[in-house]
Protein backbone atom coordinates (compact mmCIF):
# COMPACT_ATOMS: atom_id res chain seq x y z
CA UNK A 1 0.00 0.00 0.00
CA UNK A 2 1.52 3.49 -0.74
CA UNK A 3 0.42 6.28 1.35
CA UNK A 4 0.12 10.14 0.73
CA UNK A 5 0.49 12.83 3.27
CA UNK A 6 0.09 16.42 2.63
CA UNK A 7 1.75 18.89 5.04
CA UNK A 8 5.66 18.54 6.11
CA UNK A 9 4.50 19.98 9.46
CA UNK A 10 5.43 18.29 12.56
CA UNK A 11 2.02 16.08 12.74
CA UNK A 12 2.57 15.23 8.77
CA UNK A 13 6.77 13.88 9.07
CA UNK A 14 5.23 11.85 11.99
CA UNK A 15 2.78 10.35 10.18
CA UNK A 16 5.49 9.90 7.14
CA UNK A 17 7.34 7.90 9.57
CA UNK A 18 4.88 5.75 10.96
CA UNK A 19 3.78 4.77 7.89
CA UNK A 20 7.22 4.29 6.64
CA UNK A 21 8.30 2.02 9.42
CA UNK A 22 5.68 -0.24 8.93
CA UNK A 23 7.29 -0.09 4.36
CA UNK A 24 4.76 1.44 3.28
CA UNK A 25 5.85 3.73 0.53
CA UNK A 26 5.06 7.12 1.42
CA UNK A 27 4.92 9.97 -0.47
CA UNK A 28 5.43 13.52 1.36
CA UNK A 29 4.15 16.66 -0.22
CA UNK A 30 4.70 20.23 0.86
CA UNK A 31 5.20 23.34 -1.60
CA UNK A 32 7.12 25.11 1.32
CA UNK A 33 10.82 23.55 0.46
CA UNK A 34 12.34 25.08 3.41
CA UNK A 35 9.73 23.25 5.92
CA UNK A 36 10.63 20.23 4.13
CA UNK A 37 13.82 20.19 4.20
CA UNK A 38 13.84 21.20 7.64
CA UNK A 39 11.43 18.23 9.07
CA UNK A 40 13.60 16.09 7.19
CA UNK A 41 16.51 17.23 8.98
CA UNK A 42 14.49 16.31 11.76
CA UNK A 43 13.19 13.10 10.85
CA UNK A 44 16.88 12.23 10.85
CA UNK A 45 18.09 13.26 13.67
CA UNK A 46 15.72 11.57 15.43
CA UNK A 47 16.21 8.04 13.54
CA UNK A 48 20.06 8.68 14.21
CA UNK A 49 19.04 9.10 18.50
CA UNK A 50 17.48 5.56 18.16
CA UNK A 51 20.00 4.56 16.49
CA UNK A 52 22.27 5.20 19.20
CA UNK A 53 20.02 4.29 21.87
CA UNK A 54 19.80 0.53 19.74
CA UNK A 55 16.05 1.15 18.81
CA UNK A 56 16.70 0.75 15.21
CA UNK A 57 19.44 -0.43 13.45
CA UNK A 58 21.43 1.66 10.77
CA UNK A 59 20.05 -0.58 8.16
CA UNK A 60 16.54 0.15 9.37
CA UNK A 61 17.67 4.11 9.36
CA UNK A 62 18.17 3.93 6.09
CA UNK A 63 15.51 1.95 4.48
CA UNK A 64 12.90 4.20 6.30
CA UNK A 65 14.28 7.25 4.83
CA UNK A 66 14.53 5.32 0.98
CA UNK A 67 10.90 4.74 1.57
CA UNK A 68 9.97 8.42 2.25
CA UNK A 69 9.59 10.66 -1.47
CA UNK A 70 9.27 14.09 -1.19
CA UNK A 71 7.45 16.50 -3.50
CA UNK A 72 6.04 19.47 -3.95
CA UNK A 73 3.34 18.26 -6.74
CA UNK A 74 -0.26 17.10 -5.80
CA UNK A 75 -0.27 15.08 -8.81
CA UNK A 76 2.55 12.41 -7.07
CA UNK A 77 -0.63 10.92 -5.25
CA UNK A 78 -1.96 9.82 -8.34
CA UNK A 79 -0.77 6.07 -7.18
CA UNK A 80 -1.58 6.24 -3.54
CA UNK A 81 -4.53 3.91 -2.06
CA UNK A 82 -4.61 6.50 0.65
CA UNK A 83 -4.03 10.40 1.40
CA UNK A 84 -3.89 11.70 4.48
CA UNK A 85 -4.18 15.37 5.20
CA UNK A 86 -2.11 17.44 8.11
CA UNK A 87 -2.29 21.16 6.90
CA UNK A 88 -3.58 24.41 8.66
CA UNK A 89 -6.41 24.14 10.35
CA UNK A 90 -8.97 26.22 8.46
CA UNK A 91 -12.35 24.34 7.01
CA UNK A 92 -11.69 26.35 3.81
CA UNK A 93 -8.47 25.85 2.77
CA UNK A 94 -8.83 21.76 3.46
CA UNK A 95 -12.07 22.14 1.54
CA UNK A 96 -10.17 23.17 -1.51
CA UNK A 97 -6.84 20.86 -0.91
CA UNK A 98 -9.36 18.13 -1.20
CA UNK A 99 -10.81 19.19 -4.13
CA UNK A 100 -7.69 19.60 -5.69
CA UNK A 101 -6.70 16.07 -4.75
CA UNK A 102 -9.12 14.14 -5.51
CA UNK A 103 -8.47 15.37 -9.41
CA UNK A 104 -5.21 12.90 -9.42
CA UNK A 105 -6.29 9.97 -7.28
CA UNK A 106 -7.91 6.66 -8.31
CA UNK A 107 -10.96 6.07 -7.53
CA UNK A 108 -10.42 4.03 -4.42
CA UNK A 109 -7.93 5.92 -3.09
CA UNK A 110 -9.31 7.02 0.46
CA UNK A 111 -9.20 10.32 1.66
CA UNK A 112 -8.21 11.51 5.30
CA UNK A 113 -8.05 14.10 7.35
CA UNK A 114 -6.34 14.56 10.02
CA UNK A 115 -8.43 17.53 11.74
CA UNK A 116 -8.71 17.77 15.25
CA UNK A 117 -11.63 19.76 15.28
CA UNK A 118 -13.48 20.73 11.89
CA UNK A 119 -16.23 18.73 10.58
CA UNK A 120 -15.13 15.76 8.04
CA UNK A 121 -18.80 15.62 6.76
CA UNK A 122 -18.24 19.55 5.46
CA UNK A 123 -14.22 18.57 3.91
CA UNK A 124 -16.01 15.65 2.57
CA UNK A 125 -19.06 17.82 0.86
CA UNK A 126 -15.96 19.61 -1.03
CA UNK A 127 -15.53 16.45 -3.14
CA UNK A 128 -16.82 14.50 -5.68
CA UNK A 129 -16.99 11.35 -3.75
CA UNK A 130 -17.24 12.15 -0.35
CA UNK A 131 -18.34 8.57 0.74
CA UNK A 132 -14.15 7.97 0.72
CA UNK A 133 -13.46 10.91 2.70
CA UNK A 134 -12.61 10.19 6.84
CA UNK A 135 -11.21 11.42 9.58
CA UNK A 136 -8.43 10.18 11.34
CA UNK A 137 -7.18 12.54 14.15
CA UNK A 138 -3.32 11.77 15.16
CA UNK A 139 -2.28 13.17 18.48
CA UNK A 140 0.80 15.06 18.39
CA UNK A 141 4.07 13.41 18.45
CA UNK A 142 2.09 11.28 16.28
CA UNK A 143 5.32 8.31 16.47
CA UNK A 144 4.69 8.30 20.17
CA UNK A 145 0.92 8.47 21.08
CA UNK A 146 -0.93 5.20 20.75
CA UNK A 147 -4.30 6.91 20.27
CA UNK A 148 -5.98 8.01 16.79
CA UNK A 149 -9.63 8.77 16.45
CA UNK A 150 -11.17 7.56 13.40
CA UNK A 151 -14.33 9.77 12.53
CA UNK A 152 -16.34 9.13 9.32
CA UNK A 153 -18.56 11.67 8.07
CA UNK A 154 -22.11 11.74 7.19
CA UNK A 155 -21.34 10.70 3.76
CA UNK A 156 -18.47 7.88 4.64
CA UNK A 157 -19.06 4.07 3.64
CA UNK A 158 -18.31 1.56 6.34
CA UNK A 159 -16.47 -0.27 4.14
CA UNK A 160 -14.09 3.10 4.13
CA UNK A 161 -14.17 3.55 7.78
CA UNK A 162 -13.60 -0.37 8.36
CA UNK A 163 -10.05 -0.60 5.61
CA UNK A 164 -9.21 3.11 7.32
CA UNK A 165 -8.77 1.30 11.21
CA UNK A 166 -7.50 -1.58 10.02
CA UNK A 167 -4.93 0.44 8.34
CA UNK A 168 -4.27 2.77 11.91
CA UNK A 169 -4.59 -0.81 13.57
CA UNK A 170 -2.07 -2.31 11.38
CA UNK A 171 0.55 0.21 12.65
CA UNK A 172 0.15 -0.82 16.49
CA UNK A 173 -1.93 2.34 17.14
CA UNK A 174 -5.17 2.41 19.45
CA UNK A 175 -8.13 3.22 17.54
CA UNK A 176 -11.27 4.90 18.93
CA UNK A 177 -14.36 5.32 16.49
CA UNK A 178 -16.21 8.68 16.91
CA UNK A 179 -19.34 10.78 15.70
CA UNK A 180 -18.05 13.64 13.73
CA UNK A 181 -19.17 16.43 15.85
CA UNK A 182 -17.05 19.09 17.25
CA UNK A 183 -13.82 18.36 19.04
CA UNK A 184 -14.97 14.58 18.67
CA UNK A 185 -13.55 12.91 21.82
CA UNK A 186 -10.90 13.78 23.54
CA UNK A 187 -10.87 18.05 22.31
CA UNK A 188 -14.06 17.97 23.29
CA UNK A 189 -13.89 15.65 26.60
CA UNK A 190 -10.84 17.82 27.79
CA UNK A 191 -11.79 21.28 26.95
CA UNK A 192 -12.66 21.67 31.37
CA UNK A 193 -9.47 21.10 32.27
CA UNK A 194 -8.03 23.96 31.08
CA UNK A 195 -11.53 26.19 31.11
CA UNK A 196 -12.50 25.06 34.72
CA UNK A 197 -8.68 25.50 35.81
CA UNK A 198 -8.80 29.07 34.14
CA UNK A 199 -12.21 30.00 36.13
CA UNK A 200 -10.35 28.95 39.40
CA UNK A 201 -7.75 31.37 38.54
CA UNK A 202 -10.03 33.86 37.36
CA UNK A 203 -11.80 33.66 40.44
CA UNK A 204 -8.83 33.79 42.40
CA UNK A 205 -9.65 30.41 44.12
CA UNK A 206 -5.78 29.97 43.29
CA UNK A 207 -2.66 30.61 41.28
CA UNK A 208 -1.79 28.69 38.28
CA UNK A 209 0.91 27.23 40.27
CA UNK A 210 -1.53 25.58 43.18
CA UNK A 211 -3.79 24.72 40.50
CA UNK A 212 -1.01 22.33 38.71
CA UNK A 213 -0.08 21.27 41.86
CA UNK A 214 -3.29 19.52 43.03
CA UNK A 215 -3.72 18.28 39.42
CA UNK A 216 -0.62 16.77 39.62
CA UNK A 217 0.28 15.66 42.94
CA UNK A 218 -3.23 14.94 44.05
CA UNK A 219 -5.04 14.09 41.13
CA UNK A 220 -2.07 12.28 39.40
CA UNK A 221 -2.22 14.37 36.13
CA UNK A 222 1.29 14.36 34.12
CA UNK A 223 0.77 17.76 33.60
CA UNK A 224 -0.97 20.42 35.28
CA UNK A 225 -3.29 22.16 33.01
CA UNK A 226 -1.49 25.42 32.85
CA UNK A 227 2.05 23.55 32.41
CA UNK A 228 0.08 22.25 29.37
CA UNK A 229 -1.48 24.88 27.80
CA UNK A 230 1.93 26.87 28.01
CA UNK A 231 3.44 23.81 26.28
CA UNK A 232 0.56 23.46 23.89
CA UNK A 233 0.68 27.06 23.13
CA UNK A 234 -1.77 29.66 24.12
CA UNK A 235 -2.44 30.46 20.34
CA UNK A 236 -3.10 27.10 19.75
CA UNK A 237 -4.82 26.22 22.91
CA UNK A 238 -7.16 29.27 22.69
CA UNK A 239 -8.59 29.00 19.25
CA UNK A 240 -9.01 25.31 19.46
CA UNK A 241 -11.19 26.49 22.25
CA UNK A 242 -12.69 29.38 20.41
CA UNK A 243 -13.64 26.98 17.63
CA UNK A 244 -15.29 24.00 19.64
CA UNK A 245 -17.48 27.01 21.70
CA UNK A 246 -18.88 28.40 18.39
CA UNK A 247 -19.39 25.02 16.95
CA UNK A 248 -21.39 23.89 19.52
CA UNK A 249 -23.53 26.92 19.52
CA UNK A 250 -22.28 29.09 22.09
CA UNK A 251 -22.66 26.72 24.59
CA UNK A 252 -21.62 27.62 28.07
CA UNK A 253 -19.69 24.62 28.76
CA UNK A 254 -17.60 25.47 25.95
CA UNK A 255 -16.84 29.33 27.07
CA UNK A 256 -12.97 30.32 26.54
CA UNK A 257 -11.37 32.27 28.85
CA UNK A 258 -10.34 35.79 28.74
CA UNK A 259 -7.31 35.41 30.33
CA UNK A 260 -6.40 32.96 27.74
CA UNK A 261 -7.03 35.50 25.27
CA UNK A 262 -5.08 38.11 26.83
CA UNK A 263 -1.70 36.27 26.61
CA UNK A 264 -2.14 34.96 22.99
CA UNK A 265 -2.80 38.49 21.95
CA UNK A 266 0.23 39.98 24.09
CA UNK A 267 2.50 37.01 22.54
CA UNK A 268 2.57 35.13 25.69
CA UNK A 269 2.33 31.69 24.31
CA UNK A 270 4.36 29.79 26.66
CA UNK A 271 7.38 27.70 26.03
CA UNK A 272 7.47 28.64 22.47
CA UNK A 273 7.58 32.23 22.88
CA UNK A 274 9.66 32.22 26.76
CA UNK A 275 6.63 33.20 28.48
CA UNK A 276 3.23 32.15 29.24
CA UNK A 277 1.56 31.51 32.78
CA UNK A 278 5.05 30.97 33.75
CA UNK A 279 8.36 32.69 32.60
CA UNK A 280 10.67 30.26 30.80
CA UNK A 281 13.60 32.79 30.66
CA UNK A 282 17.23 32.19 31.97
CA UNK A 283 17.26 32.78 35.77
CA UNK A 284 13.47 32.64 35.68
CA UNK A 285 12.11 32.73 39.58
CA UNK A 286 8.10 31.25 39.15
CA UNK A 287 5.84 31.28 42.28
CA UNK A 288 6.21 28.21 44.24
CA UNK A 289 2.46 26.37 45.03
CA UNK A 290 0.58 26.62 48.10
CA UNK A 291 0.65 23.16 49.28
CA UNK A 292 -2.69 23.09 51.01
CA UNK A 293 -4.17 19.79 50.57
CA UNK A 294 -7.95 21.37 51.25
CA UNK A 295 -7.29 23.51 48.96
CA UNK A 296 -5.69 21.41 46.05
CA UNK A 297 -8.70 18.85 46.93
CA UNK A 298 -11.25 21.47 46.31
CA UNK A 299 -9.40 22.19 43.04
CA UNK A 300 -9.55 18.33 41.89
CA UNK A 301 -13.01 17.81 42.94
CA UNK A 302 -14.58 20.82 40.60
CA UNK A 303 -12.01 19.98 37.16
CA UNK A 304 -12.50 16.01 37.65
CA UNK A 305 -16.22 16.26 37.93
CA UNK A 306 -16.34 18.84 35.29
CA UNK A 307 -14.55 16.12 32.90
CA UNK A 308 -16.68 13.50 34.27
CA UNK A 309 -19.51 15.39 33.36
CA UNK A 310 -18.24 16.16 29.68
CA UNK A 311 -17.39 12.39 29.35
CA UNK A 312 -20.74 11.10 30.68
CA UNK A 313 -22.78 13.96 28.17
CA UNK A 314 -20.68 12.67 25.35
CA UNK A 315 -21.56 9.32 26.04
CA UNK A 316 -25.37 10.51 26.54
CA UNK A 317 -25.27 11.86 22.70
CA UNK A 318 -23.64 8.62 21.09
CA UNK A 319 -19.95 10.56 20.41
CA UNK A 320 -18.72 7.04 21.31
CA UNK A 321 -19.07 4.25 23.60
CA UNK A 322 -18.18 4.16 27.20
CA UNK A 323 -14.75 1.68 26.14
CA UNK A 324 -13.11 3.89 23.69
CA UNK A 325 -14.18 7.27 25.73
CA UNK A 326 -12.21 5.94 28.39
CA UNK A 327 -9.72 4.63 26.25
CA UNK A 328 -9.39 7.98 24.01
CA UNK A 329 -8.78 9.97 27.46
CA UNK A 330 -6.21 7.79 29.02
CA UNK A 331 -4.05 6.84 25.68
CA UNK A 332 -5.03 10.28 23.68
CA UNK A 333 -3.90 12.37 26.73
CA UNK A 334 -2.44 10.09 29.45
CA UNK A 335 -5.25 10.87 32.27
CA UNK A 336 -4.84 8.80 34.92
CA UNK A 337 -8.12 6.73 34.55
CA UNK A 338 -11.15 6.88 32.51
CA UNK A 339 -13.40 9.55 33.26
CA UNK A 340 -16.39 7.21 33.37
CA UNK A 341 -14.76 4.79 35.32
CA UNK A 342 -13.84 7.66 37.77
CA UNK A 343 -17.12 8.62 38.12
CA UNK A 344 -17.46 5.19 39.60
CA UNK A 345 -15.24 5.32 41.54
CA UNK A 346 -15.89 8.43 42.98
CA UNK A 347 -19.96 7.84 43.15
CA UNK A 348 -22.60 9.08 40.39
CA UNK A 349 -24.13 10.38 43.12
CA UNK A 350 -21.31 12.26 44.75
CA UNK A 351 -20.79 13.66 41.57
CA UNK A 352 -24.22 14.42 40.98
CA UNK A 353 -24.08 16.84 43.89
CA UNK A 354 -21.25 18.36 42.96
CA UNK A 355 -22.67 19.75 39.49
CA UNK A 356 -26.04 20.62 41.10
CA UNK A 357 -24.50 22.72 43.89
CA UNK A 358 -22.03 24.50 41.48
CA UNK A 359 -25.12 25.04 39.49
CA UNK A 360 -27.27 26.40 42.49
CA UNK A 361 -24.51 28.88 43.26
CA UNK A 362 -23.79 29.67 40.18
CA UNK A 363 -27.06 29.88 38.30
CA UNK A 364 -24.56 28.98 34.83
CA UNK A 365 -25.74 26.75 32.07
CA UNK A 366 -21.76 25.98 32.15
CA UNK A 367 -22.53 23.30 35.07
CA UNK A 368 -25.89 21.45 34.29
CA UNK A 369 -25.19 17.93 34.81
CA UNK A 370 -25.93 15.39 32.17
CA UNK A 371 -28.77 13.28 31.56
CA UNK A 372 -26.58 10.32 31.22
CA UNK A 373 -24.55 11.01 34.86
CA UNK A 374 -28.29 11.50 36.57
CA UNK A 375 -29.31 8.46 35.07
CA UNK A 376 -26.33 6.58 36.10
CA UNK A 377 -26.49 7.39 39.66
CA UNK A 378 -30.15 6.71 40.14
CA UNK A 379 -29.78 2.73 38.83
CA UNK A 380 -26.48 3.10 41.10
Amino acid sequence: MKVGVLGAGSMGIGIAQIAASFGHEVILCDNNAAAMQNSMMKLTKILIRLVEKGRITKEQKSNLLKKIQTTSMLSEFNDCNIVIEAIIENLEIKKTVFSKIEEVVTDDCILATNTSSLSVTSIAAACEKPERVIGIHFFNPAPLMKLVEIIPAVQTTDEVTQKARTLIDSWHKVTVLAKDTPGFIVNRVARPFYGEALRLLEEGVADAATIDWAMTEIADFRMGPFTLMDYIGNDVNYIVTETVFKAFYYDQRYKPAFTQKRLSEAGYYGRKSGKGYYDYSKNAVNPEPHKDKELGQKIVDRVVVMLINEAADALFLNVATDKDIDLAMTKGVNYPKGLLQWAQEIGYDVCVKRLDDLYKYYHEDRYRCSPMLRNLASLS
